[in-house]
């Protein structure tokens, strides 16, 4: 074999031999993610923030023993933190609980770099829109270390990760709906969820605490679907589940009416 085709040779197999040096492609669909399975498990409650008044704050003494909306962003994000919490609030003002006495709104900054001024920066920018709400007593933006925020983020099972050639962030949009004892109870996906969504997260996550007798009922009327983080009307699916049901006894009817027209024509 000549000089030239034994180099060929060696080439080809270099290339075929996986490049363990060399760096891999930032991927942000793996990089950002949720793990249902930590619904029912506890929140790192012992995790310290700084809130948007500079206070130092454990996160477990935030709670008050009441249903919580844990939303994991960071403010300075220049996709869809912000449009996150604008769609939160603008759905908590057509819900009947009452923010800071039946339930409470924490948001938490997962960038380390930020700290309370950015929490200020963006309580400014909903006081614009929701004066009421966002000065109540309830409201928490907190910032704080890389420690606690991935420790808060593992323990609900939120997914992200800093993508250094965007100097960005790759992560999920959602709410996180927590029990009074501090358990992960449901999330909210996106920015479609409803007023009713809210309402009813907030009811189930309560554990019969939250709300009056209509409310208790309703979530005998609508279960949750965890692929779109939104609830449906059971009364709706068992329309449909006996609308199909309807449909098929009469076509079996009609099949038996045939064929006996048949065997009653020979």
């Amino acid at each position: 074999m000549s000089i030239e085709r034994l180099m060929l040779v060696v080439a080809l197999l270099w290339s075929w031999l996986p490049q363990t040096g060399a760096a891999q492609p930032f991927d942000p669909f793996a990089a950002a993610g949720i793990d249902t399975a930590q619904v029912g498990r506890p929140l790192a409650l012992n995790s310290r923030f700084i809130d948007q008044r500079g206070r130092p704050v454990r996160l477990g003494d935030l709670l008050q023993g009441q249903p919580t909306l844990v939303v994991p962003l960071y403010y300075r994000c220049p996709n869809v933190c912000g449009a996150a919490l604008s769609t939160l609030f603008s759905q908590l003002a057509n819900q009947p609980y009452r923010l800071g006495r039946d339930f409470q709104v924490i948001a938490f900054s997962f960038d380390p770099r930020e700290d309370v001024g950015a929490a200020q920066e963006e309580l400014a920018k909903l006081t614009q829109h929701w004066p009421a709400l966002a000065e109540e007593a309830g409201v928490y933006l907190l910032t704080g270390d890389a420690v606690a925020s991935q420790a808060l983020a593992d323990s609900i099972g939120f997914g992200y990760r800093f993508d250094p050639q965007q100097q960005q962030y790759a992560h999920s949009s959602a709410v996180a709906v927590v029990t009074g004892d501090g358990r992960l109870s449901r999330w909210l996906y996106g920015l479609g969820y409803q007023a009713s969504d809210l309402r009813l997260a907030l009811t189930e996550a309560g554990q019969g605490k939250l709300g009056e007798i209509k409310e208790q009922l309703l979530l005998l009327c609508y279960h949750y679907d965890p692929q779109s983080g939104t609830y449906s009307s059971r009364i709706i699916i068992l329309l449909q589940v006996a609308g199909v049901a309807t449909v098929l006894v009469l076509g079996l009817f009609i099949a038996r009416a045939v064929r006996r027209e048949h065997k009653e024509a020979r």
